[in-house]
């Protein structure tokens, strides 16, 4: 199983996406003009979806590899598990972030 590819690349879209948030905040804390991309970038509802999906996943399958590393070596059974729990839980993220929020 590729798990280990999905996980580098979240970590990678991780650091990008966290990367665009804190910039776009400095932009947006200034007293003087706020520029329009920063305002469209830090209030995009895509990136804040991609950034919770990308937290979720990155997470649990870092648990996975953890168990994994500690000696259960049913691997299939736990990327069933942790692809449900993650789709369960990036679900029940979203559905509170766009409530609260739109």
């Amino acid at each position: 199983m590729f798990i280990w590819v999905f996980h580098r690349v979240s970590g990678l879209m991780l650091i990008l996406l966290l990367g665009v948030k804190i910039l776009t905040a400095f932009f947006l804390m200034t007293k003087g003009q706020k520029p329009d991309w920063a305002l469209v970038l830090h209030t995009n509802p895509f990136i804040d979806t991609l950034l919770i999906i990308s937290v979720v996943y990155h997470a649990l399958y870092g648990l996975r590899t953890i168990i994994i590393d500690l000696g259960l070596r049913k691997e299939k059974l736990l990327f069933w598990i942790f692809t449900g729990l993650g789709f369960v839980l990036s679900a029940l993220l979203l559905i509170v972030y766009y409530t609260r929020n739109y």
